[in-house]
């Protein structure tokens, strides 16, 4: 295990593209949450404003960032056919994917917690945010889950862009699909089910009865996704030709 930890750790860390989206993830993330927090008025006292989750709204771009550098660890391998290489030089196939996961998760648990502790200072000059560990820790491992989700999709489909857009769809697009049903029965339980819906509970600090799940709840629907999408991957690693 330990030889495949240092090769897929030189790939990682030879890539081009990995050191940019790492800082990408913590200038992202700070960025736009502090300009999220520096044009909002609404500071009386009966405002409903969240303002931990509204410091936290470069998230929505940061997980975008974290997802494209995990489908590249298999989609750049898939594109060029390095990972017949790579599965021939390793018998054990779920050696290859436990590998990458672990040498993905390091880096990104470190820049995750850079720009959400940055986000929420940030969010500090212009709001009175105040520094709750559930919100904090929670959105770090949030970020990290959902790259070990893209990192099983892209193991899955086998295609950088067909992950990507799985992410892209489930990020953005289920969202507005579960409101236009209409029905809020069915709103909320759309919420639950879906896996960044429900995992991004976890930043929320205010009204939690109006939330689908409570904060660490939706996150372990969040972890249940992503363990199911990294067995599924392994499964079918271990089944399907290169």
């Amino acid at each position: 295990m330990s030889g495949v930890l240092r090769s897929e750790w030189t790939k990682l860390r030879t890539t081009s593209g990995t050191a940019w989206l790492l800082l990408g993830l913590v200038v992202a993330t700070i960025g736009i949450g502090w300009l999220a927090t520096a044009v909002t008025t609404c500071t009386h006292s009966d405002c409903f404003l969240d303002p931990t989750q509204l410091s936290l709204t470069g998230v929505q771009l940061g997980q975008i960032v974290v997802a494209v550098l995990a489908v590249m660890l298999f989609g750049n391998e898939y594109s060029t056919g390095l990972i017949r290489l790579t599965l021939a030089a390793t018998p054990r196939r779920w050696t290859v994917l436990a590998a990458k996961a672990l040498v993905l998760t390091g880096p990104v648990l470190l820049a995750a917690g850079v720009a959400v502790a940055g986000s929420v200072v940030a969010g500090r000059q212009y709001q009175s945010v105040p520094f709750r560990l559930t919100p904090v820790l929670g959105t770090v491992i949030y970020l990290a889950l959902i790259a070990l989700f893209s990192l099983g999709l892209a193991a899955i489909v086998r295609s950088a862009a067909v992950a990507i857009g799985i992410v892209l769809g489930l990020c953005y697009a289920y969202p507005l699909l579960a409101a236009a049903t209409g029905d809020p029965a069915w709103v909320r339980r759309l919420l639950q089910i879906g896996p960044t819906t429900a995992g991004q509970n976890i930043m929320s600090t205010v009204d939690p009865e109006t939330l689908a799940h409570a904060p660490w709840n939706g996150l372990g629907v969040l972890a249940l996704w992503t363990a199911g999408t990294l067995l599924t991957a392994a499964v079918l690693l271990h089944r399907r030709d290169a």
